[in-house]
């Protein structure tokens, strides 16, 4: 079983050195947590992308069909003034010539108008054909981003899951060695605080990250390390600058050690 930390220098130590494990799987977490959300938004942009292209393409489909039927019925017409024609050289008289004739005017007229209308059809089709083209450009370059977004958080996964077993097994470990209302104490600070600092160096007179500044004799006592002090404003767990960075050096060359044995 790990030995509890005793002296206040050693709680604090032991404080300081948790904050430190804890601080970098917190970072790697949030590496981690932004690319599956990237990941997870190019897939609903591909989905809607390919969606948009299925659907322009059925319309260029029925655009295509509305071509076909209304060079249909100018063959049909066609044929129909064709016919007309023949009959007029048969007729018996000229009311039935004049019928004829209004009957191959109006095919002339549903010619004319089917003209138009491919022409129509013809401009929506140009029209269709380059919103088609522009979705599937960008629908080939969402992919294309995708594959890439999808093959760094395989690496990145691959790369941190060691450290991360590593350092949430150090955490733990760490823990055993805190009393536990002080383990109590920094996981509530920790959890309110929106970066996940509940221990903090003084720096420049002020805790890491803020700039109120720390009375002079609080900052002589949390040097002299007798006893556990908070900070007023920040509500954090105060270490000088000089502890700190020593725990910070040996708890990253342990984990380097840790990682290089795992490694070989």
């Amino acid at each position: 079983m790990a030995k509890k930390a005793t002296t206040p220098e050693d709680k604090l130590r032991a404080l300081y050195a948790l904050q430190t494990i804890d601080s970098k799987i917190d970072k790697i977490r949030v590496i981690r947590g932004e690319l599956p959300l990237e990941v997870e938004d190019l897939e609903d942009e591909i989905e809607g992308l390919q969606t948009r292209v299925g659907r322009l393409t059925d319309e260029l489909g029925e655009i295509d069909k509305s071509i076909s039927d209304k060079k249909n019925a100018i063959e049909e017409s066609k044929g129909l003034i064709k016919k007309y024609e023949e009959q007029q050289n048969n007729v018996r008289n000229n009311r039935e010539f004049d019928s004829l004739s209004k009957e191959i005017e109006f095919q002339g007229l549903e010619i004319q108008l089917s003209e138009k209308k491919i022409k129509e059809f013809g401009a929506q089709k140009a029209a269709k054909q380059e919103l088609i083209d522009a979705s599937q450009s960008r629908l080939d370059d969402r992919e294309a981003d995708l594959t890439e977004k999808k093959n760094e958080l395989d690496e990145i996964v691959n790369e941190t899951k060691m450290e991360e077993e590593i350092l949430m097994a150090k955490s733990l470990d760490m823990k055993k060695k805190i009393e536990d209302r002080l383990v109590i104490a920094y996981d509530r600070i920790r959890g309110a605080a929106k970066n996940g600092l509940a221990v903090v160096p003084i720096e420049r007179e002020a805790s890491a990250g803020s700039y109120i500044k720390i009375p002079p004799q609080k900052q002589l006592d949390v040097a002299a390390r007798k006893k556990i002090i908070v900070d007023e404003h920040s509500g954090r767990i105060l270490v000088d600058k000089e502890l700190a960075d020593e725990e910070r050096e040996k708890m990253e060359a342990l984990i380097i050690k840790e990682l290089k044995k795992l490694k070989k």
